[in-house]
């Protein structure tokens, strides 16, 4: 169960990592309405794509849900500060990588103990 659900954490955000980086149109569009200016799309997609793959790497998971939780509380931040009720997706994202990472390692389990 925790793989599937770290997996569906890490598809969702390698997903949204790689239209920033990739600096499509799409992604432009929904950052610069966030806020943000446009030069910030791809160095903000590369940020989240490092954290990705922490978080993917079984070794190095941990610290990757601690910048995740980071990374997604600004994302949170963006969207109350806005106004905006999608304030929930970051927020679910950022307690379904902890929740996968603790169903996965044992390291996790016994902190939360």
């Amino acid at each position: 169960a925790g793989r599937i659900i770290s997996g569906l954490v890490i598809l969702f955000l390698l997903q949204d990592g790689l239209l920033k980086a990739l600096n499509l149109d799409v992604a432009v569009d929904a950052t610069v309405e966030l806020g943000y200016p446009e030069r910030l799309v791809v160095p903000i997609g590369l940020a989240l794509l490092a954290c990705t793959i922490l978080y993917a790497i079984p070794r190095t998971a941990p610290i990757g849900a601690i910048l995740l939780t980071g990374f997604l509380g600004g994302a949170i931040a963006t969207q109350v500060r806005l106004e905006d009720p999608w304030f929930l997706l970051p927020t679910m994202l950022a307690v379904l990588a902890w929740v996968g990472l603790a169903l996965r390692d044992t390291r996790i389990r016994s902190i939360l103990r």
